[in-house]
């Protein structure tokens, strides 16, 4: 098991989601936290903690002056950037509940989870957004303020038109001031309503707690080192748990600087700047880069084409030889050489610099992963549900079985209940459904067992498959 190092602020210390933020702004001031592509003048550009501070402290006051009831929900529909976090950050010091929406999700999806949750304030990209979005939302409903991002005049024309609307620029109030910051707040209160995808009938909203958030943070941190010095790239949806937990708390409680990745298309550009230390991504992300690879060997020669497989095949003895699954080779003598000619030239192009990829949301496919395995890049496996908030277990990099989903993470329970069925139970597993007391009994039994749907099996070591 990894050792927490002493940089990493503890749920304890945190308390909260927001306290977190807190510590962190107080503990690490001028070190990098956020790093954007600013399309205005065209250069990345970062925030420290110190500058993010001040900003959260900007939304808080704004949103201070629209006098919302603690408890109420907020949402934000925006790709990921630093808007997103200050916007969370700010609500959740307010006493207020995030829904995190998906920039690309169907209107009749997001006027649903609107009208469901009662959502007062309404944090929006763009006009062409709330234009598609405008019709299905009743005027005289809970949303009583949208928010747009953007202040173009298609925007500014919006604003004209209806008193509700209002641009972020202008709302905000001018000049920093100090960071307000929440005592004596109930961890296990409610922090966030995640809405799943409604691939069966409508979506359902996940209640998760700040305890929740923060104690599967923490929990991934024992099975995987991630240090004040990380760069991460993020482009996975912070609408989407895994990137919210792993990719935004998590580097919070470590320190460790975000970069926003500009869009899928552009990501492998984004990898040459960024250079990331690790990245969370789904099985699609290596999918792509893996058929990009294999299109690029097939126009080569032969010789190229063995080299490649040969390489492949050394590293991934080298790496079940490091693992204590396999034995010594003498191929193992060439490794330099074929990492210089073959394995680097490949792992380059996401950076050069990565110590870990991180894949979860589905399965990724064996062959994928012994590939970039044995290309030299570290791929590990994990798997959890949006109500487990997100991570029930991961491989650690010292005992990576690719073909399983790994170990649980501290302080989760797993068991094989009937017919094969995986039961989950600790601090991660949601507060319920969002008022729906019958889709909360049948997902979490009356022995706080959840039942996640999926059939597994786990085997001597403590692995899941």
């Amino acid at each position: 098991m990894t050792q927490v190092h002493e940089n990493i602020i503890s749920p304890q210390e945190a308390g909260t989601l927001d306290g977190l933020f807190a510590v962190r702004v107080k503990r690490s001031g001028e070190r990098c936290a956020y790093r954007y592509y600013d399309r205005q003048r065209k250069q990345w550009a970062d925030y420290s903690w110190q500058a993010m501070g001040e900003q959260v402290s900007r939304w808080q006051r704004a949103l201070g002056d629209e006098r919302l009831a603690a408890g109420e929900r907020v949402a934000v529909q925006l790709r990921n950037c630093p808007e997103w976090v200050m916007f969370d950050q700010a609500a959740m010091s307010r006493d207020l509940v995030t829904v995190p929406l998906y920039t690309d999700d169907r209107p009749d999806n997001i006027a649903y989870i609107l009208e469901e949750a009662a959502v007062r304030l309404l944090l929006v990209q763009d006009a062409g957004r709330w234009r598609r979005l405008a019709p299905l939302i009743p005027h005289d409903g809970a949303l009583q303020r949208v928010l747009l991002l953007d202040d173009s005049e298609a925007a500014q024309a919006l604003a004209a038109e209806d008193e509700r609307i209002r641009i972020v620029g202008e709302w905000l109030p001018a000049g920093p001031a100090p960071l307000q910051v929440r005592k004596g707040v109930d961890p296990k209160s409610l922090a966030s309503i995640v809405y799943t995808s409604g691939t069966t009938g409508r979506p359902k909203g996940v209640m998760l707690s700040h305890h929740n958030m923060l104690s599967v943070a923490h929990g991934g941190l024992t099975l995987l080192d991630c240090y004040e010095e990380d760069s991460f790239l993020s482009f996975l949806p912070l609408s989407h748990t895994l990137e919210r937990t792993a990719g935004y708390y998590l580097c919070i409680m470590t320190g460790s600087c975000v970069a926003y990745a500009r869009s899928v298309t552009q990501l492998g550009d984004d990898l040459q700047t960024i250079r990331p230390t690790v990245l969370m991504a789904v099985p699609r992300i290596f999918e792509r880069v893996y058929a990009r690879v294999s299109a690029q060997m097939q126009k080569k020669g032969r010789l190229a084409q063995w080299l490649f497989s040969k390489t492949v095949d050394v590293g991934w003895k080298r790496f079940l030889y490091q693992q204590r699954r396999g034995g010594w080779s003498p191929a193992f003598l060439f490794w330099p050489l074929l990492d210089k000619a073959i394995a680097s030239k490949v792992t380059g192009k996401l950076g050069g610099r990565m110590r870990v990829a991180v894949s979860g949301g589905a399965a990724l496919n064996d062959e994928i992963a012994r590939v970039f395995i044995g290309l030299g890049l570290p791929v590990i496996q994990g798997y959890g549900l949006t109500e487990t908030a997100p991570i029930v277990s991961a491989n650690p990099l010292e005992d990576n079985v690719p073909a399983s989903v790994g170990l649980p993470i501290r302080g989760v329970q797993v068991r094989i209940g009937a017919n094969d069925e995986l039961l989950v139970k600790g601090p991660g597993v949601m507060l319920g459904y969002w008022n729906n007391d019958a889709a909360t009994a049948d997902m979490i039994d009356a022995d706080g067992w959840l039942h996640t749907g999926d059939q597994a099996r786990l085997d001597d070591t403590g692995h899941i498959y």
